[in-house]
């Protein structure tokens, strides 16, 4: 599964929770739908994790489809301020926006996680 980390948005303006207006009319950041898309099309379980509130879940979800996004799942309610762990039983991927959709590269990073 591929988890979007950010405050959801595939435009990822940084639009806050007491704004709901703005989440309706903002466009979309064109590489972030080719690379979802193409991502989904690969076979990839895509899910968009959010800080949006489950209140803006129909505007979101309406955003999501007027737009064109192929996704999966659709996670209300992140934590604000990125300070959170997801635990999980399965291996999960979550990619962290930092400016620019691309292809993802292999990377080998030291992690936490619990002791065996």
């Amino acid at each position: 599964m591929l988890c979007f980390n950010s405050t959801l948005k595939p435009n990822f303006e940084d639009i806050p929770n007491e704004e709901p207006d703005r989440m309706a009319t903002c466009l979309p950041f064109i590489d972030a739908l080719l690379t979802c898309n193409k991502w989904f099309e690969e076979g990839h379980m895509i899910c968009f994790f959010t800080s949006r509130l489950e209140e803006h879940r129909e505007i979101t979800e309406t955003w999501l489809e007027k737009h064109g996004f192929k996704y999966h799942t659709l996670l209300m309610g992140k934590p604000r301020g990125g300070n959170y762990h997801w635990i999980d039983n399965h291996l999960v991927k979550a990619t962290r926006y930092n400016g620019k959709f691309t292809d993802l590269v292999k990377k080998e990073i030291k992690i936490e996680v619990f002791d065996e």
